[in-house]
């Protein structure tokens, strides 16, 4: 059982949505939010709307769906060079939304595959009058070709505006614009062979080059440059330092791990991924011993309490575990995986009132921040109808729609009709 529950542990639950895989981390989305807070709200956005979520794919992207909920890509996080520069690819990606852009670019394809339709149905009437039918058909397809070099400039267009609301928005919040010239630079660093091959009128961004000299012309003709001091750079540079080497520790193998996080590194961010590492292999003492470091070095950092909770759980030690879990939560605030995971070891341990709190837990993690596992704990600590009616959201939230409606009609057949359960049991079967 316990090997089921390694990857459920710090990151927590990740879960399938939309084809994406999504990880659910306390530490990670209170660093991100403390880094582009200041932007988001140069942008207007308020702290109580930001919404992080966090993709499982190694690619270098991040996007902003609605203006208030923001996608990072675990990839971008795992190699962008520097705080500073993270917080200016969300600057850029909020300058689309202040720019609108997701609205024209709805409006410019309707409008281009108006535009489109008409060329082509000229293309068509040519073939059906028996006249040229090779000249018909060369328009058809020059038609869809004109519609999409017309897209390709709009987007680029787009991109430009972006990147410029983006040095704005890094002034604006009082932070150095230069991390957006970090992050071309880092890209171009990427792809700069195969971009010396491309037509820059096929593609829908503006090549790298270009925006490097556009930004650096842009913030040449600033009054004055936002800077911190040096001990600030530092602090939020090793904060975020700690953050990727939580990301690689989880998600590389162990061998990728020591390559970037070798034994003669002695800092915290190497250790935490080393022990982290360490667990995910079942090299428990060792990650106990690097744990058990970190906390001497941080007495008072809830997350490296939180590792040891995970260590703990999967020695079998649940006393220790539960102190540990109970000793992060005394140092941290609004932490729902944190809270989820002293739910499951209260549930294994099973003590007089374990379950009890383990059931208050969920219930309150649940009002938070809804997830898979929060409703599988309740449904193990409860019995009748609440307990199918745990298991019905848990499937549900899975996209299982069968095994959701199969627990729901079991829930509403061991519950009161006026019950919470029976309520939100008939509102899965309604779907």
């Amino acid at each position: 059982m316990k090997k089921i529950f390694v990857i459920l542990f710090s990151l927590v639950f990740a879960f399938c949505a939309n084809g994406a895989t999504l990880i659910n981390d306390t530490e990670i989305e209170k660093e991100i939010s403390q880094i582009i807070m200041p932007v988001a709200n140069a942008a207007n956005i308020p702290e109580n709307r930001l919404k992080i979520y966090i993709v499982r794919d190694d690619s270098f992207n991040a996007f902003v769906r609605g203006g208030e909920d923001i996608f990072i890509y675990t990839g971008l996080l795992k190699q962008i060079k520097n705080p500073n520069a993270l917080r200016a690819v969300i600057a850029h990606e909020l300058g689309h939304t202040i720019g609108g852009h997701m609205v024209q670019m709805s409006e410019r394809m309707h409008d281009e595959m108006v535009r489109t339709l008409i060329i082509q149905s000229l293309g068509i009437g040519l073939m059906v009058a028996g006249g040229n039918p090779s000249a018909g058909a060369g328009i058809m397809a020059g038609a869809t070709g004109i519609a999409q070099q017309s897209m390709l400039s709009f987007s680029r267009d787009e991109e430009r505006i972006a990147d410029d609301i983006a040095v704005d928005l890094m002034v604006n919040a009082n932070k150095n614009p230069n991390g957006l010239i970090e992050v071309f630079e880092q890209m171009r660093d990427i792809s700069g062979e195969f971009e010396s091959r491309i037509n820059p009128n096929r593609v829908n961004h503006p090549l790298t080059n270009e925006r490097i000299n556009n930004a650096k012309t842009k913030i040449s003709k600033l009054k004055k440059i936002p800077t911190k001091k040096e001990s600030e750079i530092a602090k939020e540079n090793a904060d975020y330092e700690i953050l990727r080497a939580k990301l690689i520790g989880y998600l590389d193998s162990d061998k990728n791990v020591l390559v970037k996080y070798p034994y003669s590194n002695k800092s915290d961010a190497a250790i935490y991924a080393r022990a982290i590492a360490n667990m995910q292999s079942g090299n428990l003492d060792t990650a106990k011993t690097g744990t058990q470091t970190l906390i001497k070095r941080n007495p008072n950092n809830p997350y490296f309490y939180e590792l040891l909770g995970d260590i703990e759980y999967q020695y079998g030690a649940y006393d220790d575990s539960v102190a540990a879990y109970e000793k992060s939560l005394k140092l941290t605030k609004n932490a729902p995986q944190i809270e989820t995971a002293l739910a499951l070891v209260l549930s294994e341990r099973n003590k007089p009132g374990d379950k009890a709190r383990a059931r208050e837990f969920c219930k309150r993690v649940i009002l938070i921040e809804p997830a898979p596992l929060a409703y599988w704990i309740l449904a193990r600590v409860t019995d009748s109808g609440e307990s199918d009616w745990a298991m019905a959201e848990f499937y549900n939230m899975n996209g299982d729609k069968k095994n959701a409606k199969k627990y729901a009609k079991q829930a509403q057949k061991k519950s009161q009709k006026d019950s919470p359960e029976y309520i939100k049991a008939g509102d899965i079967l309604k779907n």
